[in-house]
């Protein structure tokens, strides 16, 4: 029979600490409540650690370096889409968690879903018990959940936030392949420049030292970069990576992350990308959740924090307001330009008119993704020739700068 650990508080507010032996945690919160005791929290323990008061190391043994400690995005879309199928099947939400539990072969997940169930089981809202992972569950999952418990129908949703998860996961893949190939362009590049400036500049330069010949300008640039590379070179590395590890501090801020947000929205390309991809995803969870029967007001509220953008996000915040006094959706989203198009809104009006909000919802998302996808492409296309533009353009230079000089040194020789 299983011991547990308890801590717990008395009737005249004295805190109390031990351990219980019991075959269920149900029937340890039961025991305890007989002593006269209020429990607070309750671990399940080894007989070793109860009878010798030792602790063990977490995890439960020996962990393979390569397995992880965190819970990949991938282990939480099967939790929810088979906590979905469990709770469909009329399974109890603890005994779900518990067959979650013992089916997840990652130890991260593992441990994860047992502390989920442990909450659970004292008598914690499944939403609360989230929020108090957010490493694990963002605050978009929560809400989610937390609308879906509100209204009966948790199975629903969870089986709505997998279809969500995976369809957000494929568009963000979207987006960072179209990104690899001319992020590779430019490292190579780069590398190409300062691989030219360090080891092939200087053996020119000798030689031009040795014929005491006047150099054009551009040479002069070219090797006056070199020897200023080759001088100060671990110091423009260091400061390179200071100033990284300062704009990151900076970005992390809630200031930095706003200003550095507002710029990306006011750039020429990559400015409508993210509008794209911030309509999207508010469409697809707003869709969702009205799809699923959650009040328009809740769903506005966790769709709000779907966009990834304060800005956006501070803009759509009022439309909340506007539409509990009464307003209807599409007249309360016309303030926000930025991310509702004059088209898009007649479409979601003529939807609310109709009664069919939810699918037209998720027909924009689809639409949008499309065009997104289509609008990466084209960037993608533009940058490749203007990678290999810039490339050509530093190593020419370079070549012409080194080649220009023979010619004059041959002068010298005659």
């Amino acid at each position: 029979m299983p011991f547990f650990e308890y801590k717990a508080m008395g009737s005249g507010g004295a805190r109390d600490q031990g351990v219980i032996e019991a075959a269920s945690r149900p029937e340890a919160i039961g025991k305890i409540k007989q002593l006269g005791l209020q429990p607070v929290r309750l671990d399940e323990v080894s007989g070793k650690k109860a009878t010798k008061g030792g602790a063990e190391p977490k995890g439960g043994g020996m962990q393979l370096p390569w397995t992880g400690k965190k819970v990949t995005f991938a282990m939480l879309e099967n939790f929810t889409r088979l906590l979905s199928s469990l709770l469909t099947a009329g399974v109890p939400l603890s005994k779900a968690l518990t067959v979650l539990c013992k089916e997840t072969g990652a130890p991260a997940a593992r441990q994860q879903w047992k502390k989920l169930h442990d909450l659970v089981v004292d008598g914690m809202a499944l939403s609360n018990a989230m929020e108090r992972f957010p490493e694990t569950f963002p605050s978009v999952y929560t809400a989610m959940v937390e609308a879906g418990e509100t209204g009966g129908f948790l199975d629903l949703v969870l089986g709505q936030i997998a279809d969500f998860q995976a369809r957000d996961k494929d568009l963000k893949g979207k987006v960072m392949t179209a990104m690899i190939y001319p992020a590779v362009l430019f490292f190579l590049a780069v590398g190409a420049v300062i691989f030219l400036m360090l080891f092939f500049i200087p053996k020119f330069k000798t030689l031009f030292e040795d014929f005491q010949a006047a150099l054009p300008l551009i040479t002069r640039i070219v090797v006056g970069t070199s020897e200023f590379l080759m001088q100060y070179g671990l110091y423009v590395l260091g400061g390179l990576v200071a100033a990284i590890i300062l704009a990151r501090k900076y970005l992390a801020s809630t200031s930095g992350k706003r200003r550095f947000e507002e710029v990306l929205l006011k750039s020429p390309v990559i400015g409508p990308l993210v509008s794209k991809f911030a309509l999207a995803r508010f469409c697809r969870m707003l869709g969702t959740l009205i799809n699923a029967g959650v009040p328009l007001v809740n769903g506005l509220t966790v769709a709000r924090r779907s966009l990834g953008n304060q800005t956006l996000t501070d803009a759509t915040s009022e439309s909340i307001e506007r539409v509990k006094k009464g307003e209807s959706l599409a007249r309360s989203l016309s303030s926000c330009r930025t991310l509702f198009s004059g088209a898009t809104i007649e479409m979601i009006s003529i939807a609310e008119e109709s009664g069919r909000l939810d699918n037209e919802l998720l027909r924009l998302a689809e639409v949008t993704e499309k065009d997104l996808d289509q609008q990466l492409k084209m960037a993608v296309a533009l940058m490749e020739p203007l990678m290999l533009f810039l490339a050509a353009g530093f190593i020419g230079t370079i070549f012409v700068g080194m080649v220009i000089p023979i010619f004059t040194i041959q002068d010298y020789i005659k």
